[in-house]
């Protein structure tokens, strides 16, 4: 397993997005748009979980990984998905408490 990053691993392409799924136990991914309020609503809790959790936290600019975006189905954002061992294992659509992604990954460390 890498080392856990203390900020948000932002994803440069479909190739680094696989690697760092399979390369972390559990990641959660950030599916965002700067245009979009909700998502910079958002940020900072994605940030502060990233300092705070082991697992992998993705950030993912649906503008600029169009592609990405669609083959994951991303209809809307932000979303944010939890993989666990390489397999998609949760989604969830809007802006989240931080309780409630702390409870879900938590969850799948279980």
């Amino acid at each position: 397993m890498s080392q856990a990053a203390t900020e948000p691993i932002h994803v440069s392409d479909s190739d680094h997005f696989e690697e760092l799924i399979a390369d972390n136990d559990v990641a959660l991914v950030d599916y965002y748009a700067d245009w979009c309020g909700p998502c910079k609503m958002l940020a900072p809790t994605v940030e502060e979980l990233a300092a705070e959790t082991d697992a992998a936290v993705l950030k993912v600019d649906i503008d600029e990984l169009q592609e990405l975006a669609g083959e994951k189905g991303i209809r809307s954002v932000p979303t944010i998905e939890f993989y666990h061992n390489g397999e998609a294992a949760d989604r969830v659509v809007g802006v989240q408490d931080k309780a409630d992604l702390q409870a879900a990954l938590d969850e799948l460390r279980a």
